[in-house]
């Protein structure tokens, strides 16, 4: 695609353009941001101003036109999310706006650009309202930067040809007499104020700005005639200074001293580990429609609230001969409003994780652009399957959504740049949503994160393994001081016959042993993929009694690890399995797996099952912390039968439990294929 790059003069934002390159984009334009006149360096949360002296050389060795604008607005909004969540517009006054403002003018020029590059290696407060603005747009951000290693970003940067000089200090250990050194130069003393201090070796914590002198991308090199050092503090800790450029020209370039760059590996080890697994078990998808399930689940409606926990389930719409889908899909919205509405006047804004049943995916399209309207900054996290929904639905949605006294207590991972990191939102979803402790991931399907293409030719065990990484990737992105366990993880498949081959690969794959599992075949997944992993997460921030007495609430957190326990039921017709992931010390915080088969009904016999399963002394003390549940059926014997007994078995005759019903084409846990009906039960 044709692009726009936004231009600090750093070593970061000139970097990312020669990826850009690499990945086949073409530059058109060049963008910046500066102070007003007079004005040296603004103290800005999102703009690099220091250097900009040397903004117009840069443009000129890059041989683009650029574009200006004066920084006029300050940092109003300083929070994690940048704007609201049910509207896509800015906060007037911010400084964010004047990056709209500039590259809305370099559109107006360049109607033809359809990306921006973007120089962000680890700032999730310039990525958020970078990729704000281009939402607003319609642009890409390109981010190829986005959480690589630093060490190894500072080496391929060197190895390149990036000659960038130090242009201002502002961390431990670095002082004057390091500004107009080149990265190479700087590279033992970065290495080793990271192994004493922790600093940042590419910068990240401010501890130092840079100007690109020479790029592979340069067709001239900026040469220095004349610099000033500027000295904004000096004291023991850490000094602040600047170089001032005042003049400086540009030298031609040897047309083929352009270097070339690596593109990192699609798979990290671990994860060519389990690709590897599976690469000789794999076989041509079948995407079979034999095992299309027969049997229908009805079920109303439900809500319930467990202290700030809310879940929706088995919200569809009320369906007509002659209702559009996009009808329909406004009309599951205007349920789901209203049973938040009504479970202490929450709105769509608190929901956190929404799953999403079409009939077809065919239907995707149309679904997605009447589903975006409802949300602007950090929607929910989100999973999209298309299953044998009974005619006429075409669409079934069920929800959790959270009661939070401040936005503080909701973090949201809303990644929409393209990057070797992991795919961009491809939809209106966030990757993650984490609140009170809890993390909800969205569905990873295998895409590759630089293209957002499924892999080519279409490949099982690339798919497997890219869905996994993706997923791992993400819980790495959100962890702040915590571990965290996946406690859930659904493998959704659209091949009945594969199922037992991305088993072989869970089967290598040890950072989900505690969580419980479930493999489902369903009707087909977004972008015709053959896998998609969804998973929950728990910080391992547990809530116990203070029994030290440090808390005056009588509470404190706690880090802790989960256990997961695993057994069967049987009686003489009826087989079931169950595994249980929760936390000793709070078993509000956890998951159940819940999977039945009739063999030969017999009533006498089920109901020994249902006491069975109801005395099972690790089971006992989950059922009065359900919050919603998952029913995944291909049964043999009408479903609605087995629900309706166990639901009045375990929570009574008149308890109101959130279920969602989902078709599937056949259910399989680790160690069994086959399964009629499996539960997945949340817990809170």
């Amino acid at each position: 695609m044709k692009y726009v790059a936004l231009l600090s003069g750093g070593k970061d934002s000139c970097f990312n353009l020669v990826h850009c390159q690499k990945n086949g984009h073409e530059l058109v334009a060049a963008a910046s941001l500066r102070p007003e006149q007079g004005k040296e360096e603004l103290d800005s949360y999102l703009y690099q101003t220091v250097g900009q002296d040397a903004i117009e050389f840069v443009a000129r060795a890059l041989e683009v036109p650029l574009y200006r604008r004066v920084i006029s607005g300050t940092a109003v909004e300083q929070g994690s999310e940048y704007g609201p969540r049910n509207l896509k517009r800015g906060i007037q006054g911010d400084e964010t706006e004047d990056l709209f403002e500039l590259l809305s003018t370099v559109k107006s020029h360049h109607p033809e650009i359809q990306g921006v590059s973007v120089g962000a290696i680890l700032s999730n407060y310039q990525r958020v309202r970078v990729e704000h603005v281009c939402a607003r747009l319609s642009l890409t951000a390109l981010c190829y930067l986005w959480q690589r290693p630093q060490d190894q970003l500072l080496d391929e940067m060197i190895d390149a040809g990036m000659n960038a000089i130090l242009i201002k200090v502002a961390g431990i250990g670095l002082t004057t007499k390091h500004l107009g050194k080149t990265l190479e130069e700087m590279r033992p003393t970065l290495l080793k104020l990271n192994n004493l201090y922790g600093s940042h070796i590419c910068g990240e914590g401010g501890e130092y700005e840079s100007l690109t002198l020479d790029c592979p991308l340069f067709k001239s090199r900026i040469v220095l005639k004349d610099t000033e050092i500027v000295i904004h503090s000096d004291n023991d800790f850490a000094t602040v200074a600047f170089l001032r450029i005042k003049d400086a020209t540009l030298e031609p370039k040897d047309e083929n001293a352009n270097a070339d760059v690596e593109i990192p590996s699609l798979l990290d080890e671990d994860f060519e580990v389990v690709r590897h697994s599976l690469v000789q078990l794999e076989r041509d998808p079948s995407r079979s429609d034999s095992h299309t399930p027969t049997e229908r689940l009805e079920l109303k409606v439900s809500s319930v609230r467990k202290g700030k926990w809310i879940a929706v389930a088995n919200v569809q719409a009320n369906v007509t001969v002659d209702m559009s889908i996009e009808e329909e899909v406004m009309q599951c919205f205007e349920i789901l409003n209203d049973r938040l509405s009504s479970q202490g006047n929450l709105t769509l804004a608190n929901c956190v994780n929404i799953n999403i049943f079409l009939s077809s995916m065919a239907l995707f399209t149309r679904v997605n652009a009447i589903y975006s309207t409802f949300f602007g900054t950090s929607p929910p996290a989100r999973a999209c399957v298309a299953v044998d929904l009974p005619h006429p639905v075409r669409i079934r949605l069920d929800c959790i959504a959270f009661a939070e006294d401040r936005p503080q207590e909701r973090q949201a991972l809303h990644v929409q740049s393209q990057s070797y990191w992991a795919p961009a939102n491809i939809g209106p979803y966030s990757q993650a949503i984490v609140v009170h402790e809890r993390v909800f991931i969205s569905g990873q399907i295998g895409l590759i994160p630089s293209s957002l293409t499924m892999p080519s030719p279409v490949s099982l065990s690339t798919e497997t393994a890219l869905a996994m990484q993706h997923a791992q990737r993400v819980i790495e992105v959100l962890r702040n001081g915590w571990d965290g366990h996946v406690q859930a993880a659904i493998y959704w498949l659209s091949d009945v016959d594969c199922l037992g081959i991305v088993r072989k690969g869970v089967e290598v794959y040890d950072r989900d042993k505690l969580a419980v599992k479930l493999f489902v075949a369903v009707k087909s997944l977004p972008k015709d993929a053959l896998v998609e992993k969804q998973v929950l997460v728990h910080t391992g921030q547990v809530l116990v009694p203070d029994e030290d007495e440090e808390s005056e609430k009588g509470f404190v957190l706690r880090t802790m690890s989960p256990g997961l326990q695993k057994g069967n039921v049987a009686t003489k017709g009826v087989m079931g399995y169950w595994e249980t992931c929760v936390f000793t010390e709070s078993p509000g915080s956890g998951c159940v797996l819940l999977c039945i088969r009739i063999q030969e009904f017999d009533e006498n016999d089920w109901q020994a099952f249902l006491s069975s399963v109801k005395s099972t002394t690790a089971l006992q003390g989950c059922w009065n912390h359900t919050l919603s549940i998952r029913a995944f059926h291909c049964a043999r014997r009408p479903v609605t039968e087995i629900v309706s007994d166990l639901i009045e078995k375990l929570y009574g005759r008149s308890a109101a439990i959130p279920i969602t019903p989902i078709p599937c084409r056949a259910v399989s846990t680790v160690g069994k294929d086959d399964w009629d009906i499996a539960f997945i039960v949340t817990l809170s």
